[in-house]
């Protein structure tokens, strides 16, 4: 398997300014809701936020995993912003590697360079949340 190039200096600010915009939506609706809900309720009220802030977005997005040519099964990913950034909620009390080799299965089988994973379980938003680029 190929190794994906580098991202370039523009496309690499370009990310970077996509990934802080969807953090700061995180962050707004950490601030409103607090921690301790379920997951699918943080998805619905970040969704709200990215259309707010002009974002676009897919929800529970349909990916197949295939092996010889046949699907061998199938996982939803939680958002995917503006076809370039894939978005992995959890409300758990850490981020543990399980998690994190999650999204980098979800970014292998989307073709997506970029997640995010974040926990709206932590006291803060920035105390955990991984950046994945690929």
């Amino acid at each position: 398997m190929d190794k994906p190039q580098r991202l370039g200096g523009s496309e690499l600010r370009d990310i970077n300014s996509m990934t802080d915009e969807i953090i700061g939506a995180a962050i707004e609706v950490h601030r409103a809701l607090g921690p301790g809900l379920l997951e699918s309720i943080y998805e619905t009220a970040l969704c709200i936020e990215l259309q707010d802030r002009g974002l676009k977005y897919a929800r529970q997005v349909c990916v197949s995993a295939r092996y010889k040519g046949q699907t061998v099964g199938e996982y939803r990913v939680d958002l995917i912003v503006e076809d370039r950034v894939v978005v992995e909620v959890k409300c758990v009390a850490n981020i543990t590697p399980v998690f994190e080799a999650q999204l980098m299965a979800y970014l292998r089988l989307t073709g997506k360079r970029v997640g995010l994973l974040i926990n709206f379980n932590a006291r803060l938003i920035k105390d955990d949340l991984r950046r994945k680029i690929i």
